[in-house]
């Protein structure tokens, strides 16, 4: 008599975890990995004296499965997905629910979720953040796909999310890829944020001469305030470890940051759309610079370094980056809420915000205090327009605006890249500028491509040219 509530596939570090999760949580969980010598090594440690039942190969998992069979798939995103699918897909029936755990891309999952659907198959693709620790204690479940699936789901994956007072951090997303849509607009954000903390950090490290052990105490005490947040946190621990030979961890840590491509999936996503997110832009080139080692080094000796030395007041100088780093990941979060915003427009999604920043608030790993500040943002204005748009934005960004300017000012003398915090600053004095330099752009499209112009005293959509080479003036019969 099949007893399994749920079969997981692919035993690496996060399907461990969530196999032990939702064995914790008294679900009944029939495990199976590719490769046995792994799976064996998982049942005699970590899950040894659990309920976990192992299945040696796709026939026997489906057939300890309680009806309708619910399958997470935690393998490799990409070709192994579609492969382990057609596999999977003999062993069966209509009704039968497959959850996607991986970091696939949001199209991807939108195809399978039509190809599954015309065999009767609910697909789901499920964002799940959290990372190891989380997702052994309770991750941030971002589901999308087949809402006929939602109602068989939700016990199991609201109760091994995370939870921030009392409320599940695992709320229905949307159709077709909605849910890894929204894990990747999420893992965005998280460059943008690591990245701006790395440049507060140089900041400190390199521009105001401050240890390790000073930067360290920093992160704690802005822990405690308005920046409260994961990354923060683990900020200051990283900043606290010291090396075999006496020194700080962190000084003898090359400075080559590496990436997976979700970052950059929603860069590419942001072009497409036509979304402006030049912060988390920033963050993802930071990245390929960072990788450049040897030509920044050789760099550095044909060019000689900024000779200013800081002489100013330290304390004042770390509450100026303060609220640069504030103002900074405020702009990341609306660049990454407006982007959800196109792409719903675009896929014809109903995304709830709200539902997605208290999803965020928990388990993942950009939470922070001021998730509950956007959730109550987009539950007072559910067709907010942006966030830079809500009152209590408005007055946060507003507060840190003198601050913002004063630290990049300071890095700019000190000769301290920060180019994600620069890239924020832009955007916020281009946001709110009701005019901008954009009509010479279209002057000069019209005088080397008679592209055309809109003019500011004609409706909106009538076209102009004027013939530049004469006199200016629009062209003959255009008014």
């Amino acid at each position: 008599m099949p007893s399994g509530d749920i079969g997981l596939i692919g035993l690496g570090v996060m399907g461990q975890n969530l196999a032990l999760n939702m064995n914790d949580h008294g679900f009944a969980v029939v495990v199976h990995n590719r490769s046995r010598e792994r799976m064996d090594r998982f049942l005699q440690g970590p899950a040894q004296g659990t309920e976990i039942i192992p299945a040696d190969d796709l026939p026997t998992l489906c057939a300890a499965l309680r009806r309708p069979r619910k399958l997470l798939l935690m393998v490799r995103a990409g070709d192994a997905v579609d492969q382990l699918l057609a596999r999977l897909l003999p062993q069966l029936e209509p009704g039968d629910i497959v959850v996607d755990g991986g970091n696939s891309h949001f199209a991807d999952s939108e195809r399978r979720y039509h190809e599954l659907a015309a065999h009767g198959i609910r697909f789901v693709g499920c964002g799940i953040s959290g990372g190891e620790e989380g997702a052994r204690r309770g991750p941030s479940v971002m589901p999308g796909g087949d809402v006929l699936a939602w109602p068989e789901l939700r016990p199991l994956l609201q109760s091994i999310a995370a939870k921030v007072d009392g409320v599940p951090c695992c709320q229905w997303v949307g159709p077709g890829g909605a849910g890894h849509y929204v894990k990747m607009v999420h893992n965005g954000i998280e460059y943008a944020d690591m990245q701006l903390i790395s440049e507060a950090y140089h900041l400190m490290r390199v521009g105001l001469g401050m240890t390790p052990e000073q930067i360290k105490d920093t992160f704690l005490q802005w822990n405690r305030g308005a920046l409260e947040s994961y990354l923060i946190e683990i900020t200051a621990h990283v900043l606290g470890q010291m090396d075999s030979n006496g020194v700080p961890l962190i000084d003898n840590i090359l400075d080559a940051a590496k990436q997976k491509g979700t970052g950059k999936w929603t860069s590419i996503s942001a072009l497409e759309l036509g979304a402006p997110l030049s912060l988390i832009d920033e963050a993802v080139f930071a990245r390929y610079l960072s990788t450049r080692k040897e030509e920044r080094q050789h760099a550095q000796t044909a060019y000689s370094l900024s000779s200013v030395a800081f002489s100013g007041d330290l304390h004042s100088a770390v509450a100026h980056l303060h609220d640069a780093l504030y103002a900074s990941k405020i702009i990341a979060y609306a660049q990454g809420f407006m982007l959800l915003r196109e792409a719903a427009q675009a896929y014809r999604w109903t995304l709830s915000y709200r539902d997605i920043a208290l999803t965020w608030r928990g388990g993942c790993i950009i939470r922070s205090r001021f998730l509950n500040n956007i959730g109550e943002a987009f539950a007072n204005h559910p067709q907010l327009r942006n966030l830079l748009l809500d009152d209590y934005f408005v007055r946060q960004v507003s507060g840190a605006e003198p601050g913002w300017r004063q630290a990049l000012r300071l890095a700019i003398e000190l000769g301290i890249p920060v180019p994600a915090m620069a890239a924020g600053l832009s955007f916020f004095d281009s946001y709110r500028r009701g005019r901008l330099p954009a009509n010479l752009i279209q002057a000069q499209r019209d005088y080397f491509g008679a592209h055309g112009y809109e003019r500011i005293d004609r409706p909106r959509g009538e076209v102009h040219h004027s013939d530049w080479s004469r006199s200016g003036e629009p062209a003959s019969g255009e008014e």
